[in-house]
């Protein structure tokens, strides 16, 4: 058992998992407050009061909606599946590593070592191990004992890695289950992006008297980072995946370094430019926002490398690797991201002016 296989199993324990789930909110609030802290510190003096509270109010929008975000569109998802019972959204199993609670994990694992135990001959080594797993997570070291004297043994796979095993192996992700899972990541991701909008036209109506101008840069950078980071980069890396199944493409390397660049094609690229176009052709109009002369595609926002940061998510729900189970707990956090910049409606092409409003004539 390599290193890489032994690192993840260690990530993807249940009990792991349903830790670092737990954890998020203290994550999220405790790294809101130090962005915020910094960003006001890093402010002059006489606008950190204006910023301070502006800050606060767009965080906190941000910060609510995506803790708001997973039991929400886990409601949503199963709604939606029962109505289409073919056309099911959630399929992931490992969500119930998530979703359960940190005793019923610890019942479900007991249930399971006992039993396999009560009809197997183990190392007393091995059955130390197994019995600690009942409590506590399991170390890289401990996991590849297990793993390496069991190997071979009756049953011994579908115990350690079957899908109701002690650490189950990722699914086998084809592109059927890829395209199911766009309407579940979608609405999970909507709720940051929307939250981060209200948050910041909140904020910039309690301490801007220009507040109404500023909203279509926000309803912009919303509809840039959903469209680009977040939906689009699903259905790219569900179209890579059927593509390569269509050509009979079997190696999972090859399939993920397939999938991760249909993400960035389809995200970063192909995303952005119709982001921008539609913020451009349908957003200004509508809200009668007046742009600079002589702006390009990209001239008001382009790609970054946090754009490209973003797209973990992503890569971690679709690529056949193994250890990843462990990022869905982290969406929120990434998501949020997301909606923070929505919420200031950040812009960083060198064009860019203060939005002015439409003159009529």
């Amino acid at each position: 058992m390599n290193s890489l296989s032994v690192l993840g199993k260690y990530l993807d324990q249940p009990r792991l998992v349903k830790r670092f789930s737990q954890a998020v909110p203290a994550i999220l609030i405790a790294g809101g407050a130090g962005y915020t802290y910094n960003h006001v510190k890093n402010t002059p003096q006489k606008e950190k009061p204006k910023e301070l509270k502006k800050s606060i109010i767009v965080m906190s929008a941000t910060i609510l909606s995506a803790l708001i975000a997973p039991k929400a569109s886990a409601k949503i998802a199963k709604l939606f599946s029962k109505q289409h019972p073919h056309e099911c959204c959630c399929h992931h199993e490992h969500h119930s590593a998530i979703q359960a609670s940190l005793r019923e994990i610890t019942e479900e694992i007991t249930h399971k070592v006992d039993e396999f135990l009560a009809e197997n001959i183990v190392s007393e080594k091995s059955a130390e191990i197994l019995n600690k797993a009942k409590e506590r997570i399991l170390k890289p070291f401990e996991i590849k004992t297990v793993f390496e004297e069991l190997e071979g043994k009756p049953g011994a796979k579908e115990f350690l890695s079957g899908e109701d095993g002690l650490i189950p192996d990722p699914e086998n992700i084809d592109s059927k289950h890829i395209f199911g899972e766009i309407g579940r990541i979608s609405i999970l991701g909507l709720f940051p992006v929307l939250g981060g909008i209200l948050g910041g036209i909140s904020a910039d109506k309690a301490t801007e008297k220009d507040w109404k101008e500023r909203i279509p840069d926000k309803i912009k950078e919303g509809s840039y980072q959903y469209i680009a980071n977040i939906f689009l980069c699903n259905v790219g890396a569900g179209t890579a995946l059927a593509m390569m199944e269509k050509v009979n493409v079997q190696s999972k390397p090859i399939r993920a370094i397939g999938m991760i660049s249909g993400i960035l094609l389809s995200g970063l690229v192909f995303g952005s430019a119709v982001a921008n176009l539609i913020g451009k052709t349908f957003i200004d109009p509508l809200l009668s926002h007046k742009q600079a002369k002589n702006k390009g595609l990209y001239a008001e926002r382009k790609p970054e490398a946090l754009d490209a940061g973003l797209h973990i998510d992503d890569v971690a729900t679709v690529a056949v690797m193994s250890g990843l189970k462990w990022i869905e707990p982290a969406l929120p956090v990434l998501y949020s991201i997301s909606g923070y910049r929505a919420g200031i409606g950040y812009r960083n092409g060198k064009t860019h002016q203060k939005p002015t409003a439409q003159v009529q004539n």
